[in-house]
């Protein structure tokens, strides 16, 4: 089980980064009458907000092969998930997640600014953010899309084509109880995905509307859906597995 509480270990320190990133100025801006952040604040929480959200994406992939060398190929298992493949997995997500967020944060920071410099949102995320640019911003729509295909797309067709072999080695297995042990191995982890990418893909898969009213009621439930993948998953993901 090493290689498991590892990554959960990891992502449980992710879950704890992301919530510090964004919710202590979130409550600082609902109790006190100060509502202004600096630009260089501004810029750090956009790296951080971003680089744990790319991170965790990366990170439940490699948390579902580890599920699936579990379920599927246990004998190897203690081969295949040994201390030289389950770290590099865990510093990798990492890695990449803070090196996307570097590029982001930085094509954002270097646009210019103009008008009220008011953020429609909550907290400096990368999108509400961008609305206030006074240039054009093509290239950043552009990485934006790219980083997309990149963690969102790639990582779901991995969990989803190793949940396939999983389910069907499930069903193979001839006795209700193993059947049952096998499956509480990676419901947790599942239903974790499912929570997560289900508000990432609503937030950053949606098509934009166009009128003033339309946008207004999108700005509102990009508040509310930011909130919830960046304060409840997080609060939940403990108690799903806990659960477990």
């Amino acid at each position: 089980h090493s290689p498991m509480y590892f990554l959960l270990g990891n992502l449980s320190f992710l879950d704890i980064c992301y919530t510090t990133s964004s919710v202590p100025l979130v409550l600082d801006g609902f109790l006190t009458p100060r509502k202004t952040i600096s630009f260089s604040a501004c810029a750090v929480q956009m790296f951080l907000s971003f680089a744990m959200g790319a991170t965790e994406c990366v990170l439940l992939s490699m948390m579902a092969f580890d599920r699936y060398v579990a379920i599927c190929n246990p004998l190897r298992y203690p081969l295949v998930m040994s201390k030289a493949a389950y770290v590099p997995m865990a510093t990798g997500s990492w890695a990449i997640g803070c090196a996307a967020s570097v590029v982001h944060t930085s094509l954002t920071a270097q646009l210019p600014f103009c008008g009220d410099n008011i953020i429609n949102h909550f907290t400096c995320e990368i999108l509400a953010v961008l609305k206030l640019a006074c240039a054009d911003i093509s290239i950043n729509v552009i990485s934006m899309g790219v980083t997309n295909v990149i963690f969102l797309g790639i990582p779901v067709l991995f969990i989803s084509f190793s949940y396939v072999f999983i389910i069907a080695t499930i069903l193979r297995i001839p006795s209700a109880e193993g059947r049952r042990k096998a499956f509480s191995t990676c419901s947790a982890h599942l239903t974790v995905v499912v929570v997560f990418y289900g508000t990432i893909l609503f937030m950053y898969g949606k098509p934009k509307s166009r009128d003033a009213l339309g946008a207004d009621k999108q700005d509102l439930s990009d508040k509310l859906i930011s909130i919830f993948y960046g304060v409840v998953t997080p609060m939940l993901n403990p108690l799903i597995y806990t659960l477990r």
